[in-house]
């Protein structure tokens, strides 16, 4: 190799090297302090592509499971009435048969009857209920909205005051017990709202089954996507502490030769000297 002064090869090679060595050192620095394999667009342009679409879907799926959670939140609360007007109808049914009691005076069918209407518009007053402003007890069903794809559930309606055969009210529309014959007749009409009841229970329980499934099943895809973009984006923590280790000592070693290099054009000068 011919000793020159003008141009150190030795000195640019050195210093090329060491800027890589110290471009890898800067890139495990960042990976390690952030956590990410991904800093730059560069370091997997396709990886980051799909983990962009995978944490977009991600949250649209969190999304949903807030709809989902909310819509079986409004369905709970909607069966926590539905028992209360269990008991009231409960407790009308017994009235109607007490009221049929033959040693009962007018009088004492007459307060039967005062507690019987007093119940009749207790469950009146629960078709009006509302959950943040929306009606529980509507003729319709509400639409939930269940996954990340915006794809909607259509959950089962709680018509308190739908028709005899499926709402309540209507079951036992306009009967009373103020009389022996009246309780009769009550009693009948009250069973058949008892048996719209449970019906209507069944609905909203399958209603709740359905929603909980859903959520858990939401939970279980998010954890997945979560790992398969944390495969794609998350740094091995261990893996890069051995390139960091490596770039590290590169370095080192590289600004030592680098030293060295600058100062081989002095073995040229000790010649022009000797």
């Amino acid at each position: 190799m011919a000793v020159v002064i003008n141009t150190n090869v030795s000195a640019m090679n050195a210093g090329r090297l060491l800027s890589v060595s110290t471009s890898l050192l800067s890139k495990s620095l960042a990976r390690l302090s952030s956590g990410s394999r991904i800093v730059s667009p560069e370091d997997d342009a396709a990886g980051l592509a799909q983990s962009i679409k995978f944490d977009a879907q991600i949250h649209r799926n969190t999304a949903a499971n807030i709809n989902v959670q909310n819509a079986a939140s409004y369905s709970q609360t909607q069966d926590g009435f539905l028992q209360k007007v269990q008991r009231s109808l409960d407790r009308m049914s017994e009235l109607s048969v007490l009221a049929q009691d033959a040693t009962k005076t007018n009088a004492d069918l007459s307060n039967y009857n005062a507690e019987f209407v007093q119940l009749q518009n207790y469950i009146s007053d629960i078709t009006a209920k509302q959950f943040n402003g929306v009606s529980l007890f509507a003729s319709s069903g509400l639409a939930i909205t269940i996954d990340s794809d915006a794809l909607t559930l259509a959950i089962n309606a709680a018509d308190l005051s739908g028709s005899t055969s499926t709402g309540v009210l209507n079951a036992y529309s306009g009967v009373s017990i103020s009389t022996s014959t009246a309780a009769y007749s009550a009693l009948n009409q009250i069973k058949t709202a008892i048996q719209a009841l449970a019906n209507m229970r069944a609905l909203v329980g399958a209603n709740i089954q359905r929603l909980n499934l859903t959520s858990e099943q939401l939970t279980i895809l998010n954890e997945n996507l979560s790992a398969a973009n944390s495969r794609i984006k998350d740094v091995d923590v261990a893996e890069e502490s051995t390139q960091f280790a490596k770039a590290n000592i590169l370095v080192q070693s590289g600004t030592a030769m680098l030293a060295q290099a600058n100062l081989l054009p002095q073995s040229a000068l000790r010649l022009l000297g000797g």
